[in-house]
């Protein structure tokens, strides 16, 4: 087998490559643009964990390369330091560090020291949560927690709101979790994050597949109230089935004006096993905070209309291969998974574990709601209906 020449990417092919992950490309379409395998594009992003490096660029103090050769030039004639320094109009002690530092009168080569220059400025700057151990920690307890970085960055605001020392961006604590030189937060912390990769990457993707069938007398989301589009009044859900190994599953339902989640045990994914969970955990909240329910188009939901007879809620359905038009439930979906990875069997898990997992979410403070928590927006939201 003829193997291929070992290729050296040049700084317009890498910037090419980043350009391509921002975008949302695979590894494997990247790699077919240089004809090449994607383990040599995962070896270059992977340096920076997915996290495309900030262009350098040279210091308007640093010496250039053209007075760099001005100073060879002149110590090969023999002119001395103070009237090199000022045909340069440089300081004296600035030009005898170069030459110092760069073999001396007799050995000093401007291309060389100008690219060892370049070298030595590569220096990471200084991590706010390297500066402050005591941020790290509070950090590092809530990633345990599975905050996302966005909710522990939008946190500190609201607790820090007069102490900046205390307020980290969520971009930060991202690259301090994927960027171990910076040596501040353990790798280990990675684990909880919601996606639990080992690069980050873009989100231009949907993970939804095509097992959806056709189902009678549906209501297309179009005709949902406008109070349910654009969030102003409680009381509309979003669901959807989470799926497990050995046709395990449970039900999630998101309320769209307060992200409150709601987890509900299902023994089977048939239809008439599913509605009679769903009617029976809708007859546990009064009817002003649920008033509707948008799906997708997955057969569990072929008996739709006993479910709205038996609760007087009216089921809308998405349009096909259209997941987006949930994204309040597929978000939440996401979420939850850091609780029930992909290949474990949800089965195991009694209504009670699903009631703990759903009340730790809901005390997740919500960067859409202001930072506040789900279970409080609900909570005001169940007040106002008397």
């Amino acid at each position: 087998m003829k193997q291929r020449p070992r290729i050296y990417y040049t700084e317009s092919q890498k910037v090419l490559m980043w350009e391509r992950w921002r975008k949302g490309e695979s590894l494997q379409q990247i790699a077919r643009l240089f004809d090449r395998n994607h383990s040599s594009i995962q070896r270059i992003l992977a340096e920076t964990g997915g996290i495309r490096p900030a262009p350098r660029h040279r210091s308007s103090l640093a010496l250039t390369l053209a007075e760099r050769e001005e100073i060879s030039r002149a110590l090969a004639s023999g002119r001395s330091i103070r009237s090199i320094a000022a045909l340069l109009e440089r300081a004296p002690s600035t030009i005898s560090r170069e030459i110092q530092r760069n073999g001396g009168q007799g050995c000093y080569r401007a291309s060389l020291a100008d690219q060892d220059a370049w070298d030595r400025a590569r220096r990471p700057k200084t991590c706010k949560l390297a500066e402050n151990r005591t941020l790290a920690r509070i950090v590092a307890a809530k990633l345990q927690w599975l905050w996302s970085p966005e909710q522990i960055a939008g946190w500190l605001k609201c607790a820090y709101p007069d102490d900046e020392s205390y307020q980290v961006s969520h971009e930060t604590i991202y690259r301090s979790l994927f960027i171990q030189a910076r040596g501040v937060l353990k790798k280990e912390l990675q684990q909880h994050l919601r996606r639990t990769r080992a690069m980050r990457r873009s989100r231009h993707h949907t993970q939804k597949t095509g097992d959806h069938g056709r189902i009678k007398d549906t209501v297309s989301i179009s005709e949902r109230p406008a109070t349910a589009e654009d969030r102003a009044v409680p009381g509309h859900w979003e669901g959807d089935l989470l799926c497990g190994t050995s046709s395990s599953q449970i039900a999630t339902l998101v309320e769209r004006h307060s992200r409150y989640v709601m987890l509900v045990k299902i023994a089977g994914k048939d239809t008439e096993t599913v509605i009679n969970a769903l009617i029976k955990n809708a007859r546990k909240l009064p009817q002003e905070v649920y008033k509707s329910l948008t799906w997708d188009r997955g057969k569990e939901m072929a008996d739709h209309k006993r479910f709205t007879l038996a609760t007087d809620i009216q089921v809308y359905f998405c349009d096909p291969q259209s997941p987006w038009q949930r994204g309040t439930n597929e978000n939440t979906n996401g979420l939850l998974r850091q609780y029930f990875p992909k290949g474990i069997d949800i089965s195991d898990y009694s209504q009670a574990k699903l009631n703990a997992v759903a009340r730790q979410l809901n005390s997740r403070p919500r960067k859409t709601l202001d930072y506040q928590t789900p279970v409080e927006r609900f909570n005001q939201s169940v007040a106002s209906t008397g």
